[in-house]
């Protein structure tokens, strides 16, 4: 795939940062809205998105760093490299604490605007993971199916050998993501449930899929990758979260 879109004059639209932007711009709308419908107070929802997507990305991209820390070591220079190589759990987990010092900080109900948020996250990371797929990076184990497809002109994934397409199913489990959990926010009347959820169906659908993809530069502690060791923790966190909150809505009731 293309991950150069089109120039106009020097400016060079890549695939991959457009996808990005669109997505930020979507969760943005998103999570206002739905903060309105909740009734929360909508005017912190642009500085929580700037400490999110500005953490997120350093979160990102460190992570990044620590898996390929070998590497490094025998090249510093990869170090000057900061517009390629990131992690997503890298930048949930730096993009989440943050926040929840800052609405600590504001007297904000973290579970709250978390709920609000985790539908438009999922739908960010669709719409991101559509930019994988043009710029051909995050791709998917060699396989020779009728669903494989082939890269012909990539810098990242392997050309002219036909791959898993890890890069859309993770987009099409992310949009499938946001849709239960939007059905799950219209619904829900516990702050936190949604994101709780949130984290517990990530992690499930990274674990998975992460058997299926092909890039090496991603790390491994013992058999699994780092995102699947990552993801055993982020499970357990959601899992804990949700536990906890029904537990008060027995007491409650």
């Amino acid at each position: 795939m293309y991950n150069e879109l089109f120039t106009i004059g020097p400016i060079t639209i890549y695939g991959y940062g457009l996808m990005i932007a669109i997505g930020i711009i979507a969760a943005y709308i998103l999570t206002e809205q739905l903060a309105k419908k909740s009734g929360l107070d909508s005017d912190p929802i642009f500085t929580i998105l700037i400490i999110s997507v500005g953490c997120g990305f350093v979160g990102a991209k460190l992570l990044y760093y620590i898996t390929i820390l070998d590497e490094i070591i025998a090249n510093p220079k990869l170090l000057l490299n900061i517009a390629d190589g990131f992690v997503v759990y890298g930048g949930i987990i730096a993009g989440i604490i943050p926040v929840v010092f800052y609405c600590k900080k504001k007297g904000l109900s973290f579970l709250s605007y978390f709920d609000c948020a985790a539908p438009s996250i999922a739908l960010a990371q669709g719409i991101g993971r559509i930019g994988c797929f043009l710029s051909g990076c995050c791709y998917g184990v060699e396989m020779d199916s009728p669903i494989s497809i082939t890269f012909t002109n990539s810098a990242c994934a392997p050309n002219n050998v036909p791959l898993f397409p890890s890069q859309l199913v993770s987009s099409a489990f992310n949009f499938v993501h946001f849709i239960v959990l939007f059905i799950l926010f219209k619904k829900n009347k516990q702050p936190g449930k949604v994101g709780a959820c949130y984290l517990i169906f990530y992690s499930i659908g990274r674990f998975i899929i992460e058997f299926f993809r092909g890039d090496l530069e991603r790390g491994a502690v013992g058999a699994l990758s780092t995102s699947q060791f990552i993801s055993l923790f982020v499970l357990a966190v959601g899992i804990v979260m949700l536990v906890l909150i029904y537990r008060k809505e027995k007491v409650v009731s």
